[in-house]
């Protein structure tokens, strides 16, 4: 690699490497799938094999893009984020591109007859100018997925998780002081986001469900203005980042005197997510998780009210593999994180989902989270 192509560290500049082994595995797995060279543009396996920090604004506008061959590591950036680069990724050539990073893929020169590249990254517009930028070399999806890589946690991962979990407690345990009839949803969620700011952490993992009365049937509602009523529950899902690394977790907070509907949802989503943490472990799938919590639902009359998976891998992203869906048959491993949030949601009238974020375990799981704010009917 010439000065021309590429930019090393600037002389007298330590770097430790924050992923020591992971860009020799990578490269141990493609050449087990034979992929000769592998492109790497989402936010998260970027920084995970490169420690690369930088964020996309979104899909159209990425902050750069690894480089990998199984002699080869760059980085390919623009001038916004040379010098972050530099500092951050251990083991990477850094090339900065002008023109974009079809540009910085023809500058780079000596590619294999093909590259492999994550789809879900890569928009049909890039692909075009890509193909147009190195017409000699074939693009093809990755036969494997690099995320895989991430399934299973590392000590240092969990700590950064915890952490994140840690700051979410404490934040939910203040609102709890605030939250009573009058108060509007958007306060509630603005409420939440600067305390996990003020309590040392990047902000939130998510945009923060806050959603009172009709709007917790809405599992993905968005909080307005909107004031909680004297009789609604409220549904709270929020999460705070730390260091890059995600929390997630749901609490429904109830009126002093529910409803005989709202009481019986909130037992039998609350029966239901105990009976799932008593069965996972090493060893099962997701999708017998999944009917645990199911079929309990199901044999209270609420099957056709509970709509989306029983939970979701986190770390890096909020929502990652492994999946607890129907059907889902991924083993989980030891060292993963999954969240446990059933929930059931009525329409026109309102839901419960409670949610805890656990760590797999050969014996069990244990459970992250260290807010109790239940109830006991």
């Amino acid at each position: 690699m010439t000065a021309e192509k590429g930019r090393k560290p600037p002389a007298g500049r330590k770097r430790e490497d924050p992923v020591p082994g992971r860009l020799s595995a990578l490269r141990t797995r493609m050449e087990e799938t034979g992929c000769e060279a592998l492109l790497i543009l989402s936010p998260e396996n970027r920084r995970y094999f490169s420690g690369f920090l930088a964020q996309d604004a979104g899909i159209a506008e990425s902050s750069g893009a690894l480089l990998v061959t199984a002699k080869r590591a760059l980085l390919l950036t623009d001038s916004r984020f040379t010098t972050q680069a530099e500092g951050e990724a251990a083991g990477f050539e850094i090339l900065t591109y002008r023109q974009g990073l079809p540009e910085g893929l023809k500058r780079a020169g000596d590619l294999p007859k093909s590259l492999c590249f994550e789809p879900g990254s890569v928009t049909v517009e890039l692909h075009g100018k890509m193909a147009r930028a190195v017409p000699e070399t074939e693009l093809r999806e990755v036969p494997f997925l690099p995320g895989e890589f991430r399934l299973v946690k590392t000590e240092e991962e969990l700590k950064l998780v915890r952490r994140a979990v840690a700051i979410t407690d404490e934040a939910i345990g203040l609102l709890w002081e605030e939250l009573e009839p009058g108060v509007p949803e958007g306060w509630a969620a603005f409420f939440l986001e600067t305390k996990f700011r003020e309590l040392g952490g990047d902000g939130p993992a998510f945009p923060s469900i806050v959603a009172a009365g009709p709007n917790a049937a809405l599992p993905h509602a968005e909080p307005g203005r909107k004031k909680i009523g004297k009789s609604e529950g409220v549904v709270i899902d929020i999460g705070a980042r730390f260091r890059g690394y995600c929390s997630d977790m749901t609490r429904t907070y109830l009126p002093e005197k529910p409803a005989g509907w709202l009481k019986d949802i909130y037992r039998t989503v609350r029966e239901a997510q105990l009976l799932a943490l008593g069965v996972i472990r090493a060893g099962i799938t997701g999708g017998e998780a999944d009917a645990v919590a199911r079929g309990h639902i199901a044999s209270r009359g609420y099957g056709d009210y509970f709509g989306h998976s029983l939970g979701h891998g986190v770390g890096l992203m909020v929502h990652e593999e492994p999946r607890l869906s129907p059907g889902a048959g991924t083993i989980l491993p030891e060292g993963t994180l999954v969240t446990v949030e059933p929930g059931i949601y009525l329409p026109g009238k309102g839901g419960v989902r409670l949610e805890e974020l656990v760590l797999v375990t050969e014996k069990g799981c244990e459970i992250l989270n260290r807010d109790d704010h239940f109830y006991d009917f």
